[in-house]
């Protein structure tokens, strides 16, 4: 697995996009992402992990499969549009956002964006399956942007936006109605999946229990 962190090298645009069926293509202009990147190498697109199949002097390709369309807003894509890239961290790079797999998640819907001085408020409304793993003061990606939540409420929350990430990513240009990326918290998602993971042990009725944290002494 290919790590990022969450914080956008830049923004690049669209150039072409390709969609047949569920599946296709997609070649974007960058410049920054392009340096000591190869083909084979891995760029987050939108928080969105994808292989670089070419290269050009101004622009890099990428195949886009059947999930990635179903799980991200690629779907609703068009040239021209801006999207926020991330190389793959160096294993010597420093980590300034969070844990990022560049595996989104789902969808979600901006319901707001409301100024605070000098940040913006923006909510977003997303389903139970990606809301089960929001929490406040938490970690969260959208659109490859590292946040942290600002607020939970029962199918939206809320991030504070500052002036330097809005003027380098691709946030504040989004309106109401928009879809955005999540990728929720990879730890929580880990924590989740070995606290209801059913077999035939640590007892009967699978996942942890009190009875197996004694056993264990914890």
């Amino acid at each position: 697995m290919f790590l990022f962190t969450g914080i956008v090298e830049e923004l690049g645009i669209i150039r072409k996009l390709h969609v047949s069926g569920h599946s296709g293509s997609i070649e974007i202009e960058a410049h920054k992402v392009l340096r000591n990147t190869n083909v084979g190498d891995s760029i987050a697109v939108n928080g969105i992990c994808l292989t670089v199949t070419s290269l050009g002097k101004d622009f890099f390709t990428a195949d886009i499969m059947a999930e990635t369309v179903r799980r991200s807003s690629l779907k609703n894509a068009t040239s021209g549009d801006f999207v926020n890239l991330e190389r793959a961290m160096a294993a010597d790079g420093r980590f300034g956002g969070h844990i990022v797999s560049g595996h989104v998640d789902g969808t979600g819907t901006i319901l707001s964006m409301k100024k605070e001085e000098n940040a913006v408020w923006v909510t977003i409304s997303a389903p139970p399956s990606i809301m089960k793993f929001i929490v406040e003061k938490g970690s969260v990606c959208l659109d490859g942007i590292s946040l942290t939540v600002a607020a939970v409420g029962e199918s939206d929350f809320k991030v504070s936006v500052i002036p330097h990430t809005g003027g380098e990513t691709t946030l504040l240009k989004k309106k109401a109605g928009n879809t955005i990326n999540i990728e929720n918290d990879v730890i929580g998602k880990y924590v989740d999946r070995l606290l209801n993971f059913k077999d035939s042990s640590p007892s009967e009725g699978g996942g942890i229990t009190m009875d197996f944290l004694r056993k264990y002494d914890f």
